[in-house]
């Protein structure tokens, strides 16, 4: 890797017209700051990256980024350079809180494909009952698992012509999107997120002001590192006006309503109909796997209300194009009855008791609402709203419809789908089984070979 700046191998293709298009090669020695510089010139200058790189040789990246994106506030100027932050154990709810954001770009460890038997388990109450308690569920997790596993295969026995491996694999995919639903929300993950600098500095005034107090320790952890890593990038003045603003937010962050709908009510209200009939020809044209055009946006909002576990709130969080909220985690709307039914009779004849027996221990924590969320097991209903524009809504509709997505999540996906059929008499293309089992599950699977 090089080096010095006069080392690098910058790729170029000349146009036609005259012009040139350069893929910049940043080796080891053009970081993060100096790319934003790079392409801040631009903006300056018409000398081409080339007349940039001189200057980012003679004079450096700091009295630019300390002036012109800190200082002066050109906040563009932070979008030109990225950073990805690996972020390792921390639980569920952290690492929804880091991504309750459209912007997002990221992965975090799958409950599907992952056995979370051995994870740590975030207890807010740091305390010896409530480290207990949460040991309880991982055991009851554990002790689920080949019952449920020996359960499936005898349900979905291997075919003839269908490859055992996969199979194998499509089983274990299943047993864990059955039994993640008895995992408690302090489970801890790992997630990485790639951002540019400007959208990693904005989301720290959120992170510093969460409800959670891990989430806060998160924020303080991340600004530290951001710090030391991008030291003229992330010295910016707090203001307290802004702070407090922050903090008035926070108190409003979960949204929980206990009489959401148990099936999705999909309001068109804001749907313009005129407008919607002059491009019949686009939704009826259409073909498989292609999106909307964007603009077609204008036509409206729609917006959906309904519950769904916070396991596969997990799921459709996911959908960034979406406006959707951080619901609060409760067992007001009980436990999604999917799970219950799919597990093995042995351990659903258990699960009533269990249930009881985790609520009656968190009570006795006599802890918060927004702490108590650690210690309940993810397959708990929560209320959700979302609201997308058309193209959004057929796309996440469409996306999420299949055989190849969490059963309790492709259930309010098909809900949803369905309304928007009945009434805007829209084509979609989804899974016409959408509940057979699949061994195709079973090669999803992200591995090293």
């Amino acid at each position: 890797m090089a080096e010095k700046l006069s080392d690098l191998k910058h790729i170029s293709v000349k146009l036609p017209r005259g012009g040139e298009i350069i893929a910049l090669d940043t080796g080891a020695v053009i970081d993060s700051e100096s790319e934003a510089m790079l392409q801040a010139l631009h903006s300056r200058s018409t000398g081409g990256l080339r007349s940039h790189l001189e200057v980012l040789a003679e004079r450096g990246t700091d009295n630019f980024m300390a002036n012109f994106y800190v200082g002066y506030g050109h906040k563009s100027i932070g979008d030109c350079g990225t950073t990805t932050l690996f972020i390792e154990g921390v639980s569920m709810l952290a690492a929804k809180a880091i991504q309750d954001f459209q912007l997002y770009n990221g992965q975090e460890a799958s409950t599907r494909y992952v056995d979370f038997s051995k994870q740590p388990l975030v207890d807010p109450s740091n305390t010896f009952e409530g480290n207990d308690l949460l040991e309880i569920q991982r055991k009851f997790y554990i002790g689920a698992q080949e019952p449920t596993r020996e359960h499936l295969m005898k349900l979905y026995p291997l075919n003839a012509g269908e490859e055992e491996k996969i199979y194998k694999k499509a089983i274990t995919a299943r047993v864990f999107d059955i039994t993640r639903s008895l995992l408690p929300a302090g489970a801890s993950t790992n997630l990485a997120w790639h951002t540019n600098l400007r959208q990693a500095a904005d989301r720290m005034l959120f992170l510093r002001h969460h409800p959670l107090a891990e989430v806060r320790e998160i924020g303080k952890g991340l600004e530290e590192i951001l710090k030391k890593k991008y030291p003229n990038s992330f010295v910016h003045k707090k203001y307290a006006g802004t702070e407090d603003y922050q903090d008035q937010i926070a108190k409003s962050y979960f949204y929980h309503d206990p009489n959401s709908p148990p099936v999705p009510e999909v309001s068109f209200k804001n749907i313009n109909f005129e407008e919607l009939k002059k491009y019949e020809d686009f939704f009826n044209g259409r073909p498989p796997k292609t999106e909307l055009p964007k603009f077609l946006g204008q036509i409206g909002t729609i917006e959906a209300k309904f519950q769904i576990d916070f396991g596969s709130f997990r799921d459709i969080q996911r959908q960034r194009s979406l406006n959707q909220r951080m619901p609060l985690l409760t067992n007001e709307l009980g436990f999604n009855t999917w799970y219950s039914e799919s597990l093995p009779e042995k351990i659903r004849d258990k699960l009533p008791e269990h249930l009881k027996f985790v609520n009656g221990k968190i009570n006795d924590l006599k802890i918060s609402k927004e702490d108590a969320q650690y210690f309940l097991p993810m397959g708990y209903n929560t209320s959700n709203r979302f609201t997308g524009d058309l193209p959004a809504m057929v796309y996440v509709v469409e996306l999420r419809d299949t055989r190849f997505v969490h059963p309790t999540l492709q259930k309010v996906a098909h809900d949803i789908g369905r309304q928007i059929r009945n009434r805007l008499n829209i084509p979609l293309y989804v899974d016409e089984e959408p509940s057979r089992f699949d061994i195709r599950r079973g090669s999803q699977d992200i591995s090293l070979k």
